[in-house]
């Protein structure tokens, strides 16, 4: 994976997240009154900095991890009277916590307005059709059999392979009733089924949701002639060609281009030595797949070769909306994503998720990477999930987050007094000490990773 487009791509993809949470903030201190000294996006040196007309300082600062907005604060340094009534402490409280609640919010409207434009542009998926169940599973004891599609898990849809993921990430951990609707593709008939979890994948480091059922999704399998060669790969420097067919890889026949992948992910850096058609001629070539990491931090092979896979059309699933009805679609994935957030982070607390789950700017900035690479739509899927995260993180009630300020602030809306500010520099010391805890778990997870 190319450094440089990496962390291209991740400061694009903090850049834009981070100044739209800034800017909400900003947006409503302005709208309150309330005097704006800075707006930063970044850490560090600035790189690039102007003014406005009402004096606010602008910057580009050179580390692209964070940002934030500096608000005249009597408690920050002295005041001039002729600005006591700019100052951020003099306004209503009700205005402090819109200030402070501005940040997440835009983070939430982001992720409907892309979620929107995904809608109207059109998402497509595959259908979840079982390809195998395995013995003494919950699927199988679910009656579950090859050749069904999942239609819905606990009453909620599953259109596609995504939404299938999405309903199972809600039961992780847990201890009770699964309810599974599935169908023959011929037929209406639904077969309805329930498995009982009992701490369902609590312990694992590297959860597989389907395959935690017993379950193989089905996939196309493809013809194993090759359809593409990338330039300057280890299939190009060995000599394959389009239209090239694998017969077999160290002796071992390769049935279907499915089997030829699995072949190669399973053998990075080492030597395979192919028999392959050209032109009704047997030919013997050696290779190396290069070694690569995915997302998860696991090694694979990859030799630069690209074949046609086709899924039935009866699996292909399409949705698009109008402008006006993606609003009601947008809206409730946004909210389905923010439960999700909330109630993975509920479960690492209580224990019911590894935190070896928890991943941190590494982690994040492969998989923006990755996203991005597979085009428009998973990149914007992943920028929306992602200002959702940002959004139902920073309303925890945790002081030096944008929710420690709004919980600090609510008895003083109810008594009409301000809490005292020996238990907010407590609060806040606290606060600071579990998110510096919480970013350092989470790097020391992904080094792990690495």
């Amino acid at each position: 994976m190319n450094i440089v487009q990496m962390i291209l791509i991740t400061a694009l993809t903090l850049g834009v997240l981070v100044t739209i949470h800034e800017f909400g903030h900003f947006w409503v201190a302005r709208r309150c009154g309330v005097k704006v000294l800075r707006f930063c996006i970044g850490f560090g040196k600035p790189l690039v900095r102007w003014h406005d007309k009402t004096g606010t300082e602008f910057a580009i600062a050179a580390i692209p991890l964070g940002g934030y907005v500096k608000m005249l604060d009597e408690r920050e340094g002295e005041v001039p009277p002729e600005l006591l009534s700019q100052s951020f402490m003099r306004k209503p409280v009700s205005q402090r916590i819109a200030i402070a609640a501005a940040g997440p919010v835009a983070n939430f409207l982001l992720a409907i307005f892309l979620y929107w434009v995904m809608f109207i542009v059109g998402v497509g998926g595959i259908a979840p059709v079982i390809g195998a169940v395995k013995p003494g599973s919950l699927a199988e004891q679910a009656g579950l059999v090859a050749g069904q599609e999942i239609v819905s898990i606990d009453g909620e849809e599953t259109p596609t392979i995504q939404a299938l993921h999405e309903r199972l990430l809600q039961r992780i951990g847990e201890t009770g009733t699964l309810r599974i609707a599935a169908k023959r593709p011929d037929s209406e008939v639904l077969h309805d089924s329930t498995v009982t979890l009992n701490s369902w994948l609590s312990g694992s480091e590297e959860p597989d949701l389907v395959g935690g059922l017993g379950i193989e999704l089905w996939r196309p399998r493809g013809e194993p002639i090759v359809d593409q060669v990338v330039p300057d790969s280890p299939a190009s420097r060995a000599g394959l060609q389009p239209h090239d067919r694998i017969e077999s890889a160290d002796g071992v026949a390769m049935p279907d281009w499915q089997a030829w992948l699995d072949y190669v992910r399973a053998r990075p850096q080492q030597t395979i030595n192919l028999a392959i058609l050209r032109d009704g001629v047997r030919h013997e070539i050696a290779l190396t797949p290069d070694r690569k990491v995915d997302e998860a931090g696991k090694a694979y092979g990859q030799v630069g070769l690209g074949g046609t896979v086709k899924w039935p059309d009866n699996m292909l699933r399409d949705f698009s909306y109008s402008p006006l009805a993606a609003v009601i679609p947008a809206l409730n994935r946004t909210w389905m994503m923010s439960v999700v957030s909330l109630d993975s982070i509920k479960k690492m607390i209580l224990g019911m998720i590894s935190p070896k789950n928890l991943s941190g700017p590494i982690t994040i900035a492969k998989v923006a990477t990755a996203s991005a690479k597979s085009g428009w739509e998973p990149y914007l899927a992943f920028l929306a999930f992602f200002s959702v995260s940002l959004g139902v993180l920073n309303l925890l009630p945790i002081p030096v987050l944008d929710g420690g300020h709004i919980l600090f602030s609510l008895p003083e809306l109810f008594t009409g007094k301000p809490l005292p500010d020996r238990i907010q520099t407590i609060g806040y010391q606290v606060g600071l000490f579990v998110v510096v805890g919480v970013m350092m778990l989470a790097l020391y997870n992904d080094l792990l990773r690495l």
